[in-house]
């Protein structure tokens, strides 16, 4: 469930109100450790503001009285914003209530009569900051204590009674030499716990399966509620689908492949009965988050379109949407990948989901698919490899168009057709990978892909979201410099 943490809190607030340029700059700058440079920021903007109201409490404690009541009531504002329970304001209030105990504990300490001449005799000062030090670490340990609490939701033993997931209709097997690892390239599948994670939160939420249950609502004939052993006990059906995110730079590495199990998504929407004006589903998240996908690009996937429960044969991992999310490969994560989700609710498109309402357009012909783009895995920036001979290789996606071709130029020289891995399907990356034998010195290696219709990468550098209101995902051809011994 949403956190009820001040600390938490806060920061989910602040990342709600960054400004779109904020956003991307933290993305390209720290990528995935963008939330903790944002909390260690915080650490210290807190830790200043401490210094400060103790530096104003010198000859009176109202100022630092004050300075803490005002962080209290950041806390609760964000806290009640956040969490719809009002138990939730139990924690900001005890934080405060805790920080007004110990400002005052502190204070009387530091006008003792001891404290007082603390100048000339230095037991005060001891004194002092002895007391110090001991409410420091008593704040850690009441804040692991809490962090504790928090997690007090099994979802690990949640995960295990799930079970191994066996679809009804699975996956065709990957097939030999659909990847290069030995070469360098990532396995064709890829793992769970590697697999990427792009999302708002600062914490991961906890949510049972046992708890959990899908709502379809707005414009349906039959609003529906699932719990989701309904869906765990329905036939299920498994893709294989590559999904990236539209902050991905070139040759970046928010992009994953898995054998995603689950229901088509279509087939429960259909159940609840679509009414005419429906544009969009718009699926809601258990931490408040929503996000637009249009209806007319939900039905051209069929039944790719999933509303998933598993990946590679196991329950979600927390950190990517148990108990169930949305998958629509073809297009970017923030119009498509609804993770912990609880309701789908058909709308018009005057619903406006997260990202809508921070200026992106959720709407055709705004959503673009995902561009043609290729990686070079191997060789790596500035890597020595002994010669003559050297493999190239790497990784090409479009997914929905599929991948028909990909070629390197060494150098200035000619492009030269790589070698590709054998295609799963339209919805999936292409490995591909080229020997060929250079002298000694330093090279240069690019690489370009066309798509299923033919159609070649783009050459134009663009940044992974171009200025205006439609994120693009980055363009541009990659280049990796090598030196061969």
């Amino acid at each position: 469930m949403p956190s009820a943490s001040p600390f938490f809190a806060v920061g989910n607030a602040a990342i709600d109100r960054t400004p779109t340029p904020v956003k991307n700059f933290a993305v390209e700058n720290f990528g995935t450790n963008d939330k903790p440079a944002l909390l260690i920021g915080m650490a210290v903007v807190l830790t200043l503001v401490g210094v400060l109201a103790g530096l104003a409490s010198r000859r009176s404690i109202v100022p630092g009285f004050v300075i803490v009541v005002v962080m209290g009531a950041v806390g609760a504002l964000a806290v009640g914003e956040q969490s719809s329970q009002p138990l939730g304001l139990l924690a900001p209030a005890a934080a405060l209530i805790a920080g007004l105990g110990v400002l005052a504990w502190l204070h009387r300490r530091a006008v003792s009569p001891a404290a007082e001449v603390g100048r000339a005799n230095p037991v005060g000062r001891r004194r002092f900051l002895l007391g110090s030090a001991v409410a420091a670490v008593g704040a850690v340990v009441a804040g692991a204590g809490g962090f504790a609490l928090a997690r007090r939701v099994d979802v690990a033993a949640s995960r295990q009674r799930v079970g191994e997931l066996v679809p009804t209709t699975p996956a065709p097997p990957i097939p030999a030499g659909a990847a290069f690892p030995d070469l360098g390239t990532p396995p064709f599948l890829t793992p769970a716990a590697d697999f990427y994670r792009i999302d708002v939160n600062l914490e991961v939420p906890q949510l049972r399966a046992e708890d959990a249950t899908l709502r379809i609502t707005g414009l349906v004939d039959e609003p529906m509620e699932l719990s989701f052993a309904e869906i765990r006990a329905m036939p299920l059906v498994e893709h294989t689908i590559t999904m990236t995110c539209v902050s991905n730079e070139v040759g970046g590495p928010y992009v994953s492949t898995a054998n995603f199990i689950g229901v088509p998504l279509m087939d429960l929407l259909d159940r609840a009965g679509i009414q005419g004006g429906a544009q969009q589903v718009v699926g809601h998240s258990v931490d408040g988050f929503t996000l637009g996908t249009p209806l007319d690009l939900l039905r051209a996937t069929g039944k790719q379109a999933m509303l998933a429960i598993g990946m590679n044969r196991e329950a979600l991992l927390p950190e990517h949407g148990f108990p169930m999310r949305t998958v629509v490969p073809g297009l970017y994560g923030y119009v498509s990948a609804t993770k912990w989700l609880t309701e789908l609710e058909l709308a018009t498109y005057d619903v406006k989901p997260y990202w809508v309402r921070r200026g992106w357009d959720g709407q055709p012909p705004g959503v673009v698919p995902i561009k043609i783009s290729s990686r070079i895995d191997a060789p790596t920036a500035f890597q020595q490899l002994s010669g003559p001979q050297v493999t190239v290789a790497g990784t090409a996606w479009a997914q929905g168009r599929g991948i028909s071709r990909v070629e390197l130029r060494v150098d200035d020289g000619d492009w030269q057709p790589a070698e590709l891995g054998a295609e799963v399907s339209r919805n999936t990356w292409r490995m591909f990978k080229l020997t060929t034998t250079l002298p000694p010195g330093q090279h240069t290696v690019t690489s370009r892909a066309y798509d299923g219709d033919g159609v070649m990468q783009s050459e134009d550098r663009l940044r992974l979201i171009n200025p205006g209101p439609v994120p693009d995902g980055a363009t541009g051809w990659q280049s990796m410099i090598f030196t061969v011994a």
